[in-house]
């Protein structure tokens, strides 16, 4: 079903629980693995996930169709990590590197999110691949797991995080030589 026919579904008072819920299923993976991206932890993400929705559900008869549904969506789950972590960082009074220090303990015992294969030298790999990317400030990590792991376009990726093209296409850049420069010293 496309995002059209959904909400022409959603707007029919008789069929909008039903919308939503295909809405949910449709979203709901690709938001959770972008949430997970950014905070790491299972039971944070779900949560993030969940609140997510129900913005979804309380803002979608607002919803103009200026942009695509997914990237508004995205945009809510993007604003909800975003807020996530800035609200840890000031309860905790913790510093970018406690934040940092505790997802990383987070990755290292989520052997789940590492991969889903079972080829050794491949966990490392990728566990060495998150490190590199919990390194990173928030808003580049961002953006690099949209482009590299979720092949989103530049032009997508703006909708969502309300940021110019060019300044994406730096931020990833950076993002890459950041990565590569950590990998290289590992």
């Amino acid at each position: 079903m496309t995002d059209q026919e959904l909400l022409e579904k959603y707007r029919d008072p008789a069929s909008r629980n039903y919308a939503f819920n295909l809405l949910v299923r449709k979203y709901q993976q690709k938001i959770y693995w972008h949430i997970r991206k950014m905070v790491i932890d299972h039971d944070d993400a779900d949560d993030l996930v969940q609140e997510t929705f129900i913005k979804v559900w309380s803002s979608l008869e607002h919803f103009r169709g200026d942009s695509q549904l997914y990237t508004w969506i995205y945009r809510i789950a993007t604003n909800e990590c975003l807020n996530f972590l800035n609200k840890k960082r000031r309860k905790f009074f913790l510093p970018i590197g406690d934040v940092e220090g505790e997802l990383l303990e987070k990755l290292e015992e989520n052997s789940d999110f590492v991969t889903s294969g079972g080829d050794v030298s491949g966990e490392e790999i990728q566990l060495k691949l998150q490190k590199a990317l919990l390194k990173l400030p928030d808003k580049q990590r961002l953006v690099f797991n949209m482009k590299y792991f979720d092949d989103m376009k530049y032009e997508e990726i703006s909708e969502i995080t309300g940021t110019s093209v060019g300044a994406l296409k730096a931020s990833y850049h950076l993002a890459v030589k950041k990565i590569e420069e950590f990998l290289n010293g590992e």
